[in-house]
């Protein structure tokens, strides 16, 4: 992972790479086989940790849009390090008898093979899921069925298999959770580091946004120098239909805590330092300076790390009823205020 580079199948080679030499570490499994231009693609799942009973999960997602190849390097940087850390680090071993870590670093492989933001349909994923606003959405950006050939595309015949498989996936990890914790790398928002959580696709406020407070107070109190995220629903930004994660929260019919995380990194800041990046369709998207890309994998690690820290903890499992209702309460004045 130390070296650059935009190879059109560098990270689907990556897996691939970490698969065959450290499978003896972990459980993997398909979650649906693709066909691109000939070629068999799968869209991969990574699992360790606790297996026999509910504990907490943190799942990291990457690669749901195939240009933004960044998202899905800092997961398998991520996984990389875990995973040659394990046979020494006694804390990640200890951890791991408590807390299942799971890893999906490359949702949409055709994309990757394409260059594109879409699947191998052009259908953006993140727009595919079954669940419309009711409120207005910014115009494309928030998913449009008028042709696969404008950004944004909604599909028009259900769910794609990518969508499908990683929405089957998840609920999976429901069942056998006592919570989830998702956080899913994107890039491409503005000069800053964003993440987002649910709504996307109204500006009610999310249910969960009480675990999403205490997780912010502990972080900036823990890691005051890396508080650098500017954490915030998604609604506050733009509104969409088929939002990925907001189809989950609506379907959710356990009682178990699922908090989904959206870290979308400011790629506009990249290109302000360099501007030939302008000339480069994936430069909107990915740093291209060397140092540059090696810095932002380093980047959020602290993040990544805290998210595994707080499930071991048992952060989420152990706010009681009343606790839960005043952090909600103080979470929607945060937020009101923000929006203003």
């Amino acid at each position: 992972m130390a070296k650059f580079s935009f190879e059109h199948s560098f990270e689907i080679d990556t897996l691939k790479r970490l698969v065959a030499q450290h499978q003896h570490q972990f459980r993997h499994q398909s979650l649906v086989d693709l066909y691109y231009r000939g070629e068999k693609l799968s869209v991969t799942a990574i699992e360790l940790g606790q297996q026999q009973q509910p504990c907490p999960t943190v799942l990291f997602v990457g690669g749901v849009h195939g240009v933004e190849r960044i998202g899905a390097q800092v997961v398998l940087a991520f996984l990389d390090s875990l995973l040659n850390r394990l046979p020494w680090d006694t804390h990640l071993q200890q951890l791991l008898k408590y807390v299942r870590l799971a890893f999906v670093p490359v949702v949409n492989p055709a994309g990757f093979l394409r260059g594109s933001r879409g699947n191998s349909n052009n259908v953006d994923l993140m727009r595919n899921a079954p669940i419309d606003s009711d409120e207005d959405v910014t115009f494309l950006v928030g998913g449009q069925r008028l042709s696969p050939r404008l950004p944004w595309y909604r599909g028009q015949n259900g769910m794609e298999l990518e969508t499908h498989a990683l929405i089957k996936y998840v609920q999976q990890l429901q069942g056998e959770s006592s919570s989830v914790i998702v956080l899913d790398a994107h890039s491409g928002f503005g000069l800053r580091d964003h993440l987002w959580f649910p709504h996307a696709h109204t500006r009610q406020p999310f249910a969960g946004i009480g675990y999403i407070y205490q997780l912010m107070q502990l972080f900036e109190k823990g890691y005051p120098h890396h508080s650098h995220y500017r954490l915030a629903p998604q609604s506050h930004f733009y509104r969409t239909h088929g939002d990925i994660w907001d189809y989950l929260v609506a379907s959710n019919v356990s009682e178990k805590p699922f908090i989904p995380l959206t870290l979308e990194m400011g790629s506009w800041a990249w290109v302000r330092k360099n501007p030939r990046q302008l000339f480069n369709f994936s430069g909107y998207f990915n740093p291209q300076k060397t140092h540059r890309h090696q810095r932002i994998l380093r980047r959020h690690v602290v993040l990544m790390q805290f998210l595994i820290d707080a499930a071991y903890a048992q952060v989420i499992e152990q706010i009681k009823p009343q606790q839960l209702t005043q952090l909600t309460q103080q979470a929607n004045r945060f937020w009101s205020k923000k929006a203003k």
